[in-house]
């Protein structure tokens, strides 16, 4: 059994002051073992991101099922631990803004997974250090560069010993230093072991990073190949991904 099981699911949204749903997930079926760097790949508005939020139980699903670990998103009762399970990070950073950085990072731990305050910290400190970002254990949200907040996001979210990362356009709102940070340390967790699911327009991430890349239209599936074969055999594509590989100039 994979880890994540995503079966024939169907999401939609009402259209604002208008009759009738926008589908984006369109019987939409594909599994992540416990392993490796999926990247997802496809134009704006394609389903990429709400894919990962129904992952997460952060969006119910019309039809369908995603199983995590065993447990249906559908049962709400099983929210709380799969949500645990796979931390997210978001295109915009979370923190509480009335916390420091160590309160962030600690108050999950100690209040869902009832972990020991001092383990809590010493833990925290531990990622801090993973990520960077040692120096800043007090430091208030305000304090902080983007790029800072986003490790921050991500050390927090590895604080919950999750079994993959969702993660979610973390870079596209930060300039290209802060944004090489970010992918510094990815790239890092990501020899480290650390199962990743991500959405993202960063080419150079999904080029050296990634081991799996599935690309979306549509609510739908194109494809789902290795990153070798998805950049380097462009001829096997359909025409709906060569047309992309052209305009990243692959």
């Amino acid at each position: 059994m994979a880890m994540i099981e995503v079966k024939n699911v169907t999401k939609s949204y009402p259209i604002p002051k208008q009759k009738g749903r926008l589908t984006v997930l369109k019987n939409f079926s594909v599994d992540f073992d416990q392993e490796g760097v999926t990247v997802l790949l496809g134009p704006s508005g394609t389903g990429k991101s709400t894919l990962l939020r129904c992952i997460n139980g952060l969006e119910t699903i019309d039809e369908g099922d995603i199983v995590v670990n065993g447990l249906s998103v559908r049962d709400k009762r099983n929210h709380t631990r799969i949500c645990v399970d796979c931390g997210m990070v978001f295109q915009h950073t979370t923190l509480f803004p009335q916390y420091d950085v160590l309160r962030n990072l600690t108050i999950s731990p100690i209040k869902l997974l009832h972990m020991p305050r001092k383990e809590a910290e010493e833990k925290a400190a531990y990622y801090l250090d993973k990520v960077g970002l040692s120096g800043k254990v007090h430091a208030k949200h305000n304090e902080l560069s983007g790029g800072e907040k986003q490790r921050i996001s991500i050390a927090r979210a590895l604080m919950m010993n999750p079994k993959a990362l969702l993660l979610d356009e973390i870079t596209s709102a930060l300039d290209p230093e802060m944004t090489q940070e970010v992918l510094t340390i990815l790239r890092k967790l990501a020899d480290e072991g650390v199962c990743m699911l991500a959405v993202t327009h960063e080419m150079s991430f999904a080029r050296n990073v990634a081991s799996r890349i599935l690309f979306m239209e549509k609510g739908a599936l194109v494809c789902d190949t290795s990153v070798e074969d998805f950049f380097g055999n462009i001829r096997s594509h359909n025409e709906r991904v060569k047309r992309f590989l052209e305009t990243i100039g692959v």
